[in-house]
This record gives structure tokens, sequence and C-alpha cells, in this order.
């Protein structure tokens, strides 16, 4: 699907997922080349859809800056799922690897911001994956290991489905 086919709602929620922490509107009218009032319809969208209290994931706004979070009554319940040695921002960097199989990593910190950095340093040291040298050019190529796989009882195949319409 290209870019300009995604509707705005959709584009403000991919970014405040992504980011893993608070977004100004300012921010997220640069990044999704809209305007304020537009951004300002794209919250309101967002948060009617999740004031659900069905929803595990909750619109939070700090200082005029939001960010999509899990509710943390459903904290005790997923921390027996994950991993224990990730922190939910790796995990958000390490999905974010997933989706799109390979991935530089001077992009991946233009989507994650640099934090992402310290991610990256944890990932590879617990071996959830790998980094190569880029051939032509400055930055690193990142990809999953062989631990993620197992960790995660996922497959390849299973993971080219969902990032397909993502890598294009």
């Amino acid at each position: 699907m290209p870019i300009s086919d995604i509707d705005l709602v959709t584009k403000v929620e991919a970014v405040l997922y992504l980011k893993g922490r608070p977004i100004s509107k300012k921010d997220l009218s640069e990044i999704t080349n809209s305007d304020i009032n537009s951004i300002n319809d794209a919250i309101k969208d967002l948060k009617n859809k999740y004031s659900n209290p069905n929803s595990a994931i909750e619109l939070n706004a700090v200082n005029n800056s939001f960010s999509l979070e899990l509710k943390s009554s459903l904290n005790e319940f997923v921390d027996d799922l994950l991993p224990s040695e990730l922190k939910t921002s790796e995990l958000r960097t390490l999905a974010t690897i997933a989706i799109k199989k390979k991935i530089l990593q001077s992009d991946l910190i233009l989507l994650r911001g640099s934090g992402a950095y310290d991610h990256i340093k944890e990932l590879l040291e617990k071996k959830f994956i790998v980094k190569r040298k880029q051939k032509d050019g400055r930055s690193y190529w990142l990809s999953l290991s062989e631990k993620f796989f197992q960790t995660f009882a996922v497959s390849n195949e299973y993971l080219s489905n969902i990032g397909s319409s993502n890598n294009k």
C-alpha cells in the first residue's frame, strides 16, 4: 500500500507506537507532513479508539505530547509473557527489526530515536539480533538472530507475511 493511501490517524498511530515515547503535536505534524488541526483531529480519533475499556492500549497525554502505552492494569499479566531480560522499549525496537526483517541501524535510529542505540547494544549482548557492516556505507545492517526465533517461537515465513506490506 503506498504511503499516500494510508490515512492520517493510522500514520499518527504508527508513529506513536514505534517511537515508544511521548511525541509532541508539532513533531507529529512534521513527521506526517500534516497541519496541526489535522493532527488534533487524528489525536481525537485515537482517543475515541482507545477509550474502550476492553482495549489493552491507551493513549497517554503528557505536556501536550502523546504516546501509546499498555494499560497499567495489564502490567502484572504481561510481565510473565515477556522475556524478563528485555525492557518494553527494547522489545519495541526488536519488533521494529522483526517487521522489517533487515534494517540499517541509521534507519532504525530515525524510527525509534537515539535511545535505540542502547536498545541495539542490549539486543546484541543478549544475542537477539545480528549486526553486520554495510558494504558500501558507514551504517550497519541489523537482523534477527536464531535466538530470537527460538525465544519467540516464530518462523521467518510468519514474519515475512506480517512485514511484507511494510518492506515495500
